[in-house]
């Protein structure tokens, strides 16, 4: 018997303030998928994100997350089971903390701690660092650490309880080059651990796409262009066809870097 999708969306659209965000998303993602979401800035990926991770019910249609369906469930409860990281969240914690009480204030999904944490948390903390490359970071407090170096942090804090289901909205939101490379290759081998989450990432760059991500849902307008396998759909026809201009496509790495058609390959979108 096949395992319950991780999520699960059916004809779910969301209005707010009687203007149409999202339009009858049909959208499946299995255990052990990793799943790139791509839009241009206003086609409504945050708000798709907010329905995957809990926060918002779908105005119309059926959600149903790590086999919760909305309506049916305590959504607050939900919640905890779902590791969410972006860029808003990184200048929100608490500066003077150490790196491994931000991570272990994942606890409880909460920015600041009121009294230190057990020994047994920070311990937990320090071992999550250090399986995603950056223990070293433990004992610092967040202030003296590179955008990167957070980034890092707030995927720790984000996997303390060991959720299912990780999303990833923007991360790499005003990252250096180096620091973008770094965090990516984290992203990569979080991917690859068979024993890591399910990952979501978010982004309107196909550049920031790593390998891992080897399924890629693309909205446009508020609706499903396409999805399915990334490497069939990043393609020039389905690009182009996806951000109204004619385009060219580069393929590095495993990853896709796209410009527009007859311009030099420098004059990336």
């Amino acid at each position: 018997m096949a395992p319950d999708p991780v999520i699960k969306l059916e004809k779910v659209s969301w209005v707010r303030d009687g203007k149409v965000i999202l339009k009858e998303i049909d959208w499946t993602v299995n255990p052990g998928e990793h799943w790139a979401v791509v839009g241009l800035n206003g086609s409504g990926k945050t708000s798709l994100l907010n329905i995957a991770a809990g926060y918002v019910q779908p105005s119309s249609g059926r959600a149903t997350v790590l086999g919760r369906q909305f309506g049916t469930c305590d959504l607050r409860e939900l919640r905890k089971s779902i590791g969410w990281v972006s860029a808003a969240l990184r200048d929100r914690l608490y500066q003077g903390e150490a790196a491994e009480h931000i991570v272990a204030g994942g606890k409880e999904a909460i920015i600041g701690l009121d009294r230190p944490p057990p020994e047994a948390d920070l311990q937990r903390a320090r071992e999550i660092l250090t399986r995603l490359g950056c223990g070293a970071l433990s004992s610092r407090a967040y202030r003296t650490l590179s955008e990167g170096e957070r980034q890092r942090v707030l995927i720790a804090r984000a996997m303390f309880n060991s959720p299912p289901l990780l999303i990833l909205d923007e991360p790499c939101t005003g990252l250096d080059w180096p620091a973008r490379e770094n965090y990516l290759d984290t992203l990569q081998h979080l991917g690859r651990d068979p024993a890591g989450p399910t990952m979501i990432y978010v982004t309107h760059r196909f550049e920031e796409v790593p390998p891992v991500f080897s399924r890629v849902l693309l909205l446009k307008k508020g609706r499903v262009h396409s999805a399915g396998r990334t490497a069939e759909l990043l393609s020039p026809g389905n690009l182009s066809d996806f951000l109204d201009l004619p385009v060219e496509v580069t393929r590095r790495e495993g990853r896709v870097y796209v410009h527009r058609a007859g311009k030099s390959n420098n004059q990336r979108r």
